[in-house]
């Protein structure tokens, strides 16, 4: 069999399991010009910190089998060729939204970095040019009053400064990556380097150590060569099923991610989301969400409260006003994917396929449908040339009830000297 038979059967499977996978994406694009228009601004926005407005991120809302999924991969493949590190986030029962260490964890361990098939940290780290002006902008930045911790400045100088230890400049790119190093063992270090009074270490939420690496990595991708970081978060409609104050927390993730981080606007970052577009009526409405969250969090009294549920409101403002929708596919759209699936099957099997009624082209269909009933009456004609198939519909409800194992535990509020 061929390569390009491989390749593009592998993209019929991919297709009709509705999981996108890069040969699929390649096959047949975005086929939402408006989501691709926009996405090129937020790269451009990136490109021109700092210095311009942050960069900011675009929610994208869509029904269940839209192909949001289908549209970031294909995002994804667009930022790396454009020289972007790139990390695609499912948000999960592990990776809840509301949880920025988790987050970040997710990000990290998923980001790929354009054409370096490594772990992303590793291929960063590896790829530092201590003499380049790029690495300067990130010393100097760390190092002048910056909106990081110490740990960053110090980590960066110990990096550069301990060349030969190598387990050492592991534990460094690790912490980085997300795990924690010591205190102690950073003052022992910074002491033996003649550096301990430059640098002052204290204890830090885990929180916002996490939304820190998001500002310093980005950063440093930057120094490595690369003109940013893109994060591409899946599936943040399951934030609907957390508790109040898990979704609350969740809005004001959206807020930050939308609107781009207002305690460093120039951390050269985006990010794009997508969820289901009735989850407005459905959470935002159905749990009175709009109405009560606010209420409950500033009922208690406190300047973190009070700054939640500012946050958290402006979250919901987003999802209620600003999600980008995915357009449902016209006739012309319908007919050139169509078109290309025929010649994709073709190649796949080395026949010619004959013309297959798929669906009745209703407003209601959905791409996924039509791609899948087109692909599976080729299959079967493919082995029966006499068969005359018809296919059928049905839908499928996206459940956002609560549900308590979603819970599960939270790194938010822990603190200490990692």
């Amino acid at each position: 069999m061929s390569a390009v038979a491989v390749e593009r059967r592998r993209a019929l499977e991919a297709l009709r399991a509705g999981v996108p996978n890069g040969d699929a994406v390649r096959a047949l694009g975005s086929m939402q010009r408006g989501v691709e228009d926009h996405f090129s601004q937020l790269l451009d926005a990136v490109r021109a910190l700092p210095g311009g407005p942050p960069a900011g991120g675009v929610l994208i809302g869509g029904d269940f089998g839209t192909g949001k999924s289908h549209v970031l991969e294909h995002l994804a493949h667009v930022a790396l060729s454009e020289g972007f590190v790139v990390s695609k986030v499912v948000i999960s029962k592990e990776t809840p939204l509301h949880d920025p260490a988790k987050v970040y964890r997710a990000a990290i361990e998923q980001a790929r970095v354009p054409g370096r098939p490594g772990s992303a940290i590793d291929e960063i780290a590896s790829g530092l040019q201590e003499e380049s002006s790029r690495y300067a902008d990130l010393y100097h930045w760390a190092h002048h009053d910056p909106p990081v911790d110490s740990r960053f400045a110090a980590t960066l100088f110990l990096h550069d400064y301990g060349r030969g230890d190598e387990e050492f400049t592991d534990r460094i790119v690790r912490f980085w990556a997300g795990d924690p190093l010591p205190v102690a063992d950073l003052r022992r270090r910074l002491k033996e380097a003649g550096a301990a009074a430059t640098y002052r270490l204290g204890a830090i939420k885990e929180r916002d150590l996490s939304r820190q690496r998001f500002r310093f990595v980005s950063r440093l991708a930057q120094a490595a060569g690369h003109a940013g970081w893109v994060v591409l978060l899946d599936e943040a409609e399951l934030i609907g099923r957390y508790t109040s104050l898990q979704r609350a927390k969740s809005y004001a993730e959206i807020a930050r991610w939308v609107r781009g981080d207002r305690d460093d606007p120039g951390a050269p970052i985006c990010a794009v989301l997508t969820t289901v577009s009735d989850f407005e009526t459905t959470v935002l409405v159905g749990k009175h969400d709009a109405d009560l969250i606010g209420k409950r969090l500033r009922a208690k009294g406190t300047v973190e409260d009070e700054l939640l549920a500012n946050q958290a409101e402006t979250g919901m403002r987003i999802i209620e006003r600003e999600q980008l929708l995915l357009q449902p596919p016209g006739r012309e759209e319908l007919d050139r994917t169509y078109a290309q699936l025929k010649q994709i099957h073709s190649e796949a099997f080395g026949w010619d396929p004959p013309d297959v009624p798929g669906l009745e082209r209703l407003p209601s269909n959905r791409m996924r449908q039509y791609v899948r009933a087109w692909i599976n009456e080729w299959d079967l004609r493919r082995l029966d040339p006499s068969y005359l198939p018809e296919t059928s519909v049905s839908g499928l409800e996206v459940d956002l009830s609560t549900d308590s194992d979603l819970e599960g535990e939270s790194t938010d509020d822990s603190s200490g000297e990692t």
